[in-house]
């Protein structure tokens, strides 16, 4: 074998290698949206978005409490996460040679690896045991500080990508810093902290350990943020675990709705990503 044969089968090889591990990656994403959707479409119906769930071992209802709980508590965390966050991020990517910064950084990517549960416990000590009751407030803290890191540090590593010369220019024409962060910095870098909102929002949804110690769960529809709400993360567990065969087929529509909320934020993303691009175009 000559030695432009041996480089063209190398070559070959490496493809063939990375063809099959991209395969080997996408073979679990498609099992679970395989059987998330078999199992899931049987129980969606309109009754399920719709209707409240029934007393226990009684078929029928829905979790129209669960999902309205959902994004209620997804509001809660966002409100609080993307202000702290976004700013955390400009502050990293401004002063990204301070010894503060570099500790911020460092306190972002630790907290991002804290196990949910832990995030739980914390947010429980401090927002559930001292007024003696679980909350939609303490659920949305405890979605919040999951968000911080990530919002942080994809709103740092992209700033840092906006060119130098768009900044120097705006301080060259009198603006503050401050002004130039704010008007040509951070709307440079809009579409990329959008999505960054979105996977933060992407990697709460499914957490159900953090809001078992925080909102706790309630059978009944109420939209008030000092008392105990449901989600759908908290009643597709409880159903799940339960003996009877009609709450599981609606854990399964359950986590159907879950994948689909997922699904939706990620396309938003992209929509909202492409038009920020091309109004900065215009």
């Amino acid at each position: 074998m000559t030695y432009d044969h041996w480089r063209k089968l190398v070559s070959w090889l490496f493809v063939a290698f990375c063809a099959g591990s991209v395969l080997t990656a996408l073979v679990p994403l498609a099992l679970i949206l395989f059987f998330v959707i078999s199992q899931g479409v049987q129980a969606l119906t309109f009754e399920f978005f719709t209707a409240m769930p029934k007393p226990v071992g009684e078929p029928g209802g829905g979790m129209a409490n669960a999902i309205v709980g959902t994004m209620i508590l997804a509001g809660l965390g966002s409100a609080f996460a993307i202000p702290i966050g976004v700013v955390s991020g400009i502050y990293m990517s401004e002063y990204a040679g301070t010894r503060f910064a570099s500790a911020v950084r460092f306190a972002a990517d630790t907290l991002n690896g804290v196990p949910s549960i832990v995030i739980g416990v914390f947010v429980y000590g401090i927002a559930v045991l001292p007024f003696k009751q679980f909350s939609a407030i303490a659920g949305g803290i405890a979605l919040g500080v999951m968000m911080i890191p990530i919002i942080a540090r994809t709103t740092e590593e992209l700033l840092l990508l906006v060119p130098g010369t768009m900044r120097e220019g705006a301080l060259a024409l009198g603006a503050t810093r401050a002004r130039a962060v704010f008007s040509v910095v951070v709307p440079a870098a809009a579409p990329g902290i959008v999505t960054g909102v979105v996977l933060a929002l992407a990697r709460i949804a499914g957490e159900t350990a953090p809001l078992l110690f925080t909102s706790f769960n309630n059978r009944f529809f109420t939209t008030s943020l000092t008392q105990p709400i449901s989600s759908l993360t908290v009643q597709v567990f409880t159903y799940a675990i339960s003996p009877y065969e009609d709450w599981h087929r609606q854990a399964w529509a359950g986590a159907l709705v879950l994948v689909s909320m997922v699904l939706l934020c990620s396309l938003l993303a992209r929509f909202a990503t492409r038009r920020l691009e091309g109004m900065m175009r215009g």
